[in-house]
């Protein structure tokens, strides 16, 4: 587990690509914050603290309607980043960040970094290779919401996600964060498990466990050909 600010920082693709001079600027900037479960990271239209690197734990980041109603944008786990488009266009916080787990984090300052960013010529070229990795994984879910039906995305959501010698993927969020993430509601994502679940593709040991039984069957349901039963 990474503990410190060079831990969390080489194990971030978007700086994969910021050579040695560079990227000990930014370690040299860095500053470890660890946040509890539940913890506000901070809240939409609030000022950009600056750009977290997660070193362990989940954060969430949503946005949440008058209703109360909320919409997972994005659960951040190790090696990812949240609030850099913000931190880097000086704008507010555009969506709520909360900590999923207890979570340590590395918080690259706004004013540090925006200074670094206008000082620093290769440092900048390194990020933009890193975000341009960024924008193809946003494409990527992009198209799981247009082109994939829920059972596709779920499928496709579990054979990406770590899983165990026997197949069981610990999901690392409630199930209805998970859904939202899906962008599907809670009772479609219940009847997707459950549809599965009936044609023997996975196998529910507990709330926070699916056991993945027929891998090659979920990769065509994830490609968009559920098994005829």
């Amino acid at each position: 587990m990474p503990t410190n600010i060079i831990d969390i920082l080489e194990k971030c693709p978007l700086f994969a690509d910021v050579p040695g001079e560079s990227f000990g600027r930014l370690v040299a900037m860095g500053t470890l914050r660890r946040l509890k479960k539940d913890e506000w990271v901070f809240r939409e239209g609030q000022e950009c603290p600056g750009v977290y690197v997660v070193g362990e734990g989940l954060v969430r980041v949503f946005k949440a309607a008058a209703s109360g109603k909320e919409h997972v944008l994005h659960m951040v786990g190790p090696g990812e980043t949240f609030a850099e488009v913000a931190a880097i266009g000086q704008f507010p916080c555009p969506a709520h960040a909360q900590a999923a787990q207890d979570s340590l984090c590395a918080l690259l300052p706004s004013d540090r970094f925006r200074a670094a960013l206008e000082a620093d010529h290769a440092m900048c070229l390194g990020l933009m290779k890193g975000m341009s990795r960024w924008v193809r994984h946003l494409v990527g879910l992009v198209e799981d919401i247009a082109l994939r039906d829920a059972a596709g995305r779920l499928a496709r959501y579990l054979l990406d996600a770590p899983s165990t010698d026997d197949g069981t993927v610990e999901l690392p969020m409630l199930r209805r964060h998970l859904a939202s993430h899906l962008n599907l509601t809670s009772e479609t994502f219940s009847r997707t498990l459950r549809r599965l679940t009936d044609a023997g593709l996975i196998d529910s040991p507990d709330d926070q466990g699916l056991r993945l039984l027929q891998p090659d069957a979920l990769r065509q349901v994830a490609q968009g050909r559920f098994p005829e039963l």
